[in-house]
């Protein structure tokens, strides 16, 4: 695996690959950016999903895009099958240098009122994909667990099984000799399905209210070519073990709704925090910035087994936790960032595409 170009000739298996960041990632992966894979194989168990998905890599949107389509046609597979699945699951990593695991319950309320199937998707899943590789002495490069923002200081299920999810592919370094394993965890994605600006659009096209839950509230804001690009950054550098962390602007919500709402006569209501919804998100705990190193536009955090931590102990670049409460952005750079993203109200040309129209 060349460290320059990483995805030269390797079969990259992607799971839950049709969600929002799974489409972004399959197109940057295409683009050959990181090296012109072999294969890219999209592991999900939404058929729907998977027929659209593919339908849309089977046209030419633009002359630009004649090379990405091209090399689609000719590498990307899907396959239905579950995480959860032991079986399904073996019969694409058998094939596979590189394993992207993006598959996962993520909304809170679903894993509040569905524990079990949170920890079935969340943690088995990751399991399985260890597991699998280390019984099958499969020989996979590479694995890349995508976390979240819930998962440093968790205070729901969401949270907790990916905080698991984290550990068990961490400590899976051990037990798979030969494959590097790493994590990613960001916080909210700008304009990705149930984050909080397409359901602003959303408000604003009905006249109002925009519903804050909390007027101190805030959020990193990150797009989901800065989450893939994170994701890149652990394939090429991360070292076994490392939880790789992006850093990003962060701003007040209440900011968030004015920047959108314009001049526009629309009001702002406060419904009250959520269970198991925090002020602020936390990308890394206190406990944690003692062991983050700077990687330039990431940080990583490298982990608590020394067996897998092999480099020696390095000194700290943080003193203390890292939160979207930190540093924010104020209004006109805010508004900067999102006409640079086109994600203001009206945009149709966005990342996002359809859940911005």
């Amino acid at each position: 695996m060349s460290a320059d170009r990483p995805f030269d000739n390797q079969r990259i298996l992607i799971t839950g690959g049709t969600g929002s960041l799974g489409q972004v990632l399959t197109r940057r992966v295409l683009s050959g950016e990181m090296g012109r894979p072999a294969k890219v194989v999209i592991f999900s168990r939404d058929e729907a999903k998977q027929h659209f998905m593919r339908l849309q890599h089977q046209n030419v949107a633009a002359a630009t895009d004649e090379v990405i389509y091209r090399n689609a046609k000719d590498a990307l597979e899907f396959h239905i099958g579950d995480v959860r699945d032991r079986w399904s699951l073996a019969s694409v990593l058998s094939n596979a240098d590189v394993v992207i695991n993006a598959a996962a319950l993520k909304q809170v309320p679903t894993c509040e009122y569905f524990p079990t199937e949170a920890v079935r998707t969340n943690i088995l899943g990751p399991e399985n994909i260890v597991s699998i590789i280390e019984t099958e002495k499969l020989p996979v490069k590479v694995v890349v667990g995508v976390s979240t923002d819930k998962a440093c200081k968790p205070v729901n299920v969401m949270g907790m099984t990916k905080a698991i999810q984290e550990r068990v592919l961490i400590q899976g370094n051990m037990r798979c000799g030969q494959t590097r394993i790493v994590c990613v965890r960001y916080g909210n994605v700008l304009a990705s399905r149930g984050s909080v600006i397409p359901l602003f659009h959303e408000q604003i096209r009905r006249g109002g209210p925009l519903t804050i839950t909390t007027p101190e509230m805030t959020r990193f804001l990150l797009s989901l070519d800065d989450a893939v690009d994170a994701i890149f950054a652990a394939v090429r550098d991360g070292k076994p073990g490392d939880t790789y962390i992006p850093r990003a602007p962060a701003a007040r919500m209440t900011d968030l709704a004015k920047v959108l709402i314009g001049d526009r006569p629309i009001k702002t209501v406060i419904t009250g925090i959520r269970p198991g919804e925090k002020v602020h998100e936390i990308l890394i705990s206190e406990e944690e910035a003692q062991r983050v190193e700077d990687r330039g536009r990431f940080y990583a955090i490298r982990s608590l087994l020394p067996e897998v931590t092999a480099q020696g102990a390095t000194a700290s670049v943080l003193k203390k936790e890292y939160s979207s409460g930190d540093e924010l952005l104020s209004e006109p750079a805010l508004r900067d960032l999102l006409v640079g993203h086109k994600l203001m109200v009206g945009d149709v040309n966005s990342e996002a595409g359809e859940l911005l129209r």
